[in-house]
């Protein structure tokens, strides 16, 4: 019989740290609040929240990466809305914050969740934001707080 090591969905005494980007706040606040919901809702403590703005996506990796090297919080959440317009900027802020919050990452021994929203439209950002798929927030909340028990019980 196989032994299955899994975290469990309990958020009581962890401190996690929320970086987010202020472009597309309006969307933003909505991951935040939701994020957030979901910490409170499996034991968290708010006190036990951090939230770090930082300008926009691009930015995010730089700062999630500062902040699990303080060495003060269980995991860290990076949050952001990236919307396609009619030229190539995009491409090259989606594939910057995915690589760097990805590098940031693995290059720490912190987890370091995505919650970034790509979307073709803001009508598919708002739904992925609360209104028709679920919450993206609440579900990168839930990843973190996954990862940080599981990553416990593998020592």
């Amino acid at each position: 019989m196989p032994t299955y090591i899994q975290g469990q969905l309990s958020a009581q005494k962890m401190r996690i740290a929320v970086v987010i980007a202020r472009f597309n706040q309006f969307i933003c606040q909505s991951l935040l609040d939701c994020a957030i919901d979901c910490f409170k809702r499996h034991g968290g403590s708010a006190g036990d929240l951090t939230v770090h703005w930082a300008p926009g996506s691009f930015e995010l990796p730089l700062v999630a990466q500062r902040t699990a090297q303080t060495g003060k919080y269980d995991a860290v959440i990076c949050l952001g809305v990236i919307i396609r317009g009619s030229t190539p900027h995009f491409d090259f802020i989606a594939a910057s914050a995915a690589n760097g919050i990805s590098k940031a990452a693995l290059n720490s021994d912190t987890p370091i969740i995505f919650g970034v929203l790509t979307t073709n439209s803001i009508e598919q950002a708002i739904e992925r934001a609360g209104t028709k798929s679920g919450n993206k927030g609440w579900d990168a909340m839930l990843s973190a707080i996954e990862m940080v028990d599981l990553l416990k019980k593998i020592g």
